[in-house]
């Protein structure tokens, strides 16, 4: 009887075991039924909130041959300064650390003991109840209450300003290179534009078009697609910038294959109060400041940023164009040499308010405010000496044209963020929407006198445009995505999206042909129209891995459609787009020594805009004018890309590609002709088409190199070949180039807490981009000098070095001051040139060069715990993903 009666009280055992903990821990089959559990306080007996508390344990290294500690579980106390710790294993010492920050460390030892009776289970027990106690007892001794543990503040700590660590510049994922903007000097007081100046694989031409391997990518910023340009985005508040070659299907699926370049804004969530102000100028006397503030108490965080940047910049160049002769407007040969000067004085303010939430460790609510306003005046004045050979002879005609144009914006975006963290580790869901809403207004007048003589003679004519245009632009985005893990290295991934754009813009185009300002409106010259669109999509994205072999499969569905109407015209417009399917799958093998390949196959689409679809002539800018095409179709692309990636000793990396990406249908400007409805005289037109197909094949190479503690240096090249196959129209194919893109940034750390910076790139002759500048969609006047196509034409080389180098001083480094200079041998020229069956063009420019500026920075903070909840940085990216931050 005694042994049937602990026989079904190890039963009982068992089945309560096993009940609780169906997995076997780390110590191959023994039950995780351990359980400790505390308090912590400080010296006045406050608990301490938001304290991280780990718990480690001992575990033999094969590779090593030796016994190491490691991470077995970790979190937050709650606001009661409460932990409590479940499922941990029976035998083996564990190590409780415990930090704070303002409080000094606290380590103990932990170590489960089984309460076994004297001598175990009595003899005479009759009763099954009363060995199930005994077992019981035995089970209670894996479970301890380890009480009220106090903690000493830890004066030092309190008293400095809190710096966090050196981040280092470039992170190279096999999928995404993520650059960190904190280490750069040479954009301090500049726009984003500055920043991707910087950031390698992307290039940044001089009109702050961003292209990723010869091709627009998508802008993101915080992962969510904006209308914001680069230069209403202060570098000052970027934090890093990921660069996605090939996104997967979690990622939109418009917008082509040329990838996304996603703007991380800064968010900081330390406790207490901290931030720094800023203030600058540069060598054209263009001032700049700013401040970040970051305010951290008990559930809440607050986050404030503000920005102002004025802009004076120069750009100065020329045209030359031949036209062959029965060309439009010129019966005979003609050249036309243009002498260019444009200066741009203005500025924009950049502002946002953010607060989050933290109801519990688990969920976080955020709510962001952002506000953009901007005017800017630029005056361009154009030398225009026109010669046309006749038969007799040359007749040389010259000209002026002076354009004064005053453009302003503002801008309002709202963003709510929610996030919510499972019980299961990695389970995750996430909602967000983001609503932005911009207003403009552009009003230009441009002054053409045409003179009787040579330069300085007098004036023989006078025709002057007059434009007033305004328009708005709204934005909304809407998504939640969810992940549900299986084990450690499986997953399922799940989400939904709306994208809606609502775009309204007025143009009104008035001339005056006699120089007495008696404007008359011109209605074939003005536009006034609105329109919708809107893009549904849903993924589903699936990620595992068969011991060193990992694959992800994603497939996405995306369907759009759009509504149009040409008010004046009262004509509407709309289309569908019916559901596409976009696969996309990920294969990738990690090898020895730190080496890994990985294999990707994506698809995308690029559908053509509302301004491209619409049949209508815009004559706003007469030297600029364009015609949608109602019968453009999307364009799909198809994209394969083979990387490795090795990590040398001492975190050096090196990540190479090899790529090829081929897009049929092709949306690209076209050079067309037609019969001016203003002039009634044949000129020329900007259009789009669908070429056949273009295709890019190249190797991409990126090393990040620690050469000494006081050196480092990061190197991307580029090496592609590119192609555009038009013969569905009447025009010659852009021949295949083979071009090479190159960019280095290296780092100095000196004596004299100085450090410096030097970056630089090359590019060779290239192709132009397609489907850059797709046109003004906020009606006004456009900028450009000379009408090109995307099939017709090349950039020539051309190469630039920025510099810059900074100070470090007061009490902890709280104050630094930054001489940076861009463009230092003036060689930043944009050289194009393109050409047709009626004229050849070379088109070159150059911005800002050798432009020099100062600026000065002060951090500050504080941490005060009699005011403010405690967190401990030193493991903030535990705690983050503990408290759902991002």
């Amino acid at each position: 009887m005694k042994y049937l009666l602990l026989l079904a009280a190890c039963f009982l055992w068992g089945i309560t075991v096993n009940a609780q903990f169906p997995t076997g821990g780390a110590g191959k089959g023994a039950p995780n039924m351990g359980h400790i559990y505390g308090k912590l306080m400080d010296s006045s007996g406050h608990p301490i909130p938001e304290a991280t508390v780990l718990l480690l344990q001992n575990k033999y290294d094969s590779a090593t041959k030796k016994s190491k500690q490691v991470l077995l579980k970790g979190l937050t106390t709650n606001a009661k300064g409460e932990f409590n710790f479940e499922d941990l294993p029976i035998f083996g010492a564990l190590k409780l650390k415990i930090s704070a920050t303002g409080y000094k460390p606290v380590e103990q030892t932990i170590m489960f003991q089984m309460k076994m009776p004297p001598g175990g289970v009595p003899k005479n027990v009759t009763d099954p109840a009363q060995a199930v106690n005994a077992m019981s007892s035995t089970i209670n001794g894996f479970d301890k209450d380890l009480g009220n543990i106090r903690m000493s503040t830890d004066i030092t700590q309190l008293q400095t300003v809190t710096v966090s660590a050196t981040k280092s510049t470039l992170k190279l994922d096999i999928d995404k290179k993520v650059y960190n903007v904190e280490k750069d000097l040479v954009n301090a007081g500049g726009t984003a534009m500055d920043v991707m100046k910087n950031v390698p694989s992307v290039n940044v031409d001089i009109d702050g078009n961003l292209t990723l391997r010869n091709a627009p990518p998508l802008l993101y910023i915080d992962g969510r697609p904006t209308t914001l340009t680069l230069d209403q985005i202060p570098a000052d508040a970027i934090e890093s910038v990921e660069v996605i070659t090939n996104p997967s299907a979690k990622f939109d699926a418009s917008g082509g294959g040329a990838g996304i370049v996603n703007i991380i804004l800064k968010k900081n969530r330390k406790t207490g109060y901290n931030g720094n102000v800023r203030a600058g100028v540069d060598s054209h006397g263009a001032l700049n400041g700013g401040l970040n503030f970051n305010l951290r108490q008990d559930k809440f965080n607050f986050t404030a940023n503000g920005f102002y940047n004025q802009n004076k910049s120069v750009t100065t160049g020329s045209v030359y164009r031949y036209n062959y002769p029965d060309s439009p407007n010129s019966p005979v040969p003609t050249s036309i040499n243009q002498a260019q000067t444009e200066k741009n004085n203005g500025a924009f303010a950049f502002g946002s308010l953010g607060l989050d939430y933290f109801i519990t460790n688990r969920t976080t609510f955020s709510l962001t405010g952002i506000h953009v306003h901007g005017q800017f005046k630029p005056e361009q004045v154009l030398n225009i000496a026109t010669d046309s050979i006749f038969p007799s002879g040359t007749e040389t005609f010259y000209s002026t044209r002076n354009v004064n144009t005053d453009r302003e914006f503002n801008a309002n975006g709202l963003q709510f963020a929610f996030k919510h963290l499972f019980p299961r580790e990695g389970e995750n869901i996430t909602a967000d929407a983001n609503y932005f809403a911009g207003m403009n207004v552009n009003n230009a007048l441009t002054v053409s006198n045409y003179l009787t003589g040579q330069p300085g003679s007098p004036v023989g004519g006078i025709q002057q445009q007059k434009i007033n245009g305004n328009g708005t632009n709204k934005f909304l985005t809407v998504q939640t995505d969810y992940v549900h893990p299986f084990d450690t290295k499986t997953k399922l991934e799940a989400g939904l999206r709306l994208n809606t754009q609502h775009l309204v813009s007025n143009t009104y185009t008035y001339y005056d042909n006699s120089g007495d300002n008696n404007f008359y409106l011109v209605p074939q010259a003005s536009t006034n129209y609105n329109n919708t669109n809107n893009v549904y999509a849903a993924y589903v994205s699936f990620t595992s891995a068969i011991k060193d072999f990992g694959y992800q499969a994603g497939l996405r569905a995306e369907s759009s459609n759009y509504t149009g109407e040409l008010i004046n015209e009262k004509m509407n417009f709309s289309n569908k787009y019916p559901i596409s399917l976009f696969p996309s799958l990920f294969l990738s093998q990690k090898l020895k020594n730190k080496q890994e390949i990985q294999l990707s196959y994506t698809r995308k689409i690029n559908r053509p805009n509302f301004f491209q679809l619409i049949p209508f002539t815009n004559y706003s800018d007469s030297l600029n004018i364009t015609k949608g095409n109602p019968n453009l179709v999307p364009e799909f692309t198809n994209s394969i890309e083979l990387s490795y990636l090795k990590t040398f000793v001492g975190n050096n990396t090196f990540l190479a590609s090899v790529y090829y990406k081929r897009t049929d249908n092709l949306i690209t400007r076209y050079l067309d002709t037609f019969t001016n409805a203003i002039t009634n005289k044949p000129d020329f037109v900007n259009t789009w088409v669908n070429a056949n197909y273009s295709q890019t094949v190249g190797a991409e190479l990126t090393a990040v190199n620690t050469i000494t503690n006081w050196f480092d240096v990061t190197t991307n090249v580029n090496v592609y070949n590119s192609y555009i196959n038009i013969t569905s129209v009447n025009t010659t194919s852009q021949p295949a180039l083979w071009s090479w893109f190159g960019k280095i940034n290296a780092n100095f750390k000196l004596p004299w807490k100085l450090k410096m910076q030097i970056t630089g790139f090359y590019q060779s002759k290239s192709n132009l981009p397609v489907n850059s500048g797709a046109g003004t969609q906020g009606g006004g006047p456009g900028g450009n000098a000379g009408v090109q196509s995307s099939s017709q034409g090349y950039i020539s080389a051309f190469w630039a070095v920025d510099a810059a180098i900074s100070r470090s001083f007061l009490k902890n480094d709280a104050a630094s001051i930054s001489v940076s200079m861009a463009d230092i041998f003036r060689s930043r020229w944009t050289d194009q040139f393109s050409e047709s069956q009626f004229f050849n063009q070379q088109y070159d420019r150059i911005r800002d060069p050798q432009l020099v500026k100062v600026n000065f920075t002060y951090r500050f903070g504080k941490l005060d715990v009699s005011v403010f909840k405690r967190k401990n940085m030193n493991n903030s990216g535990a705690q983050d993903a503990m408290q759902g931050a991002q």
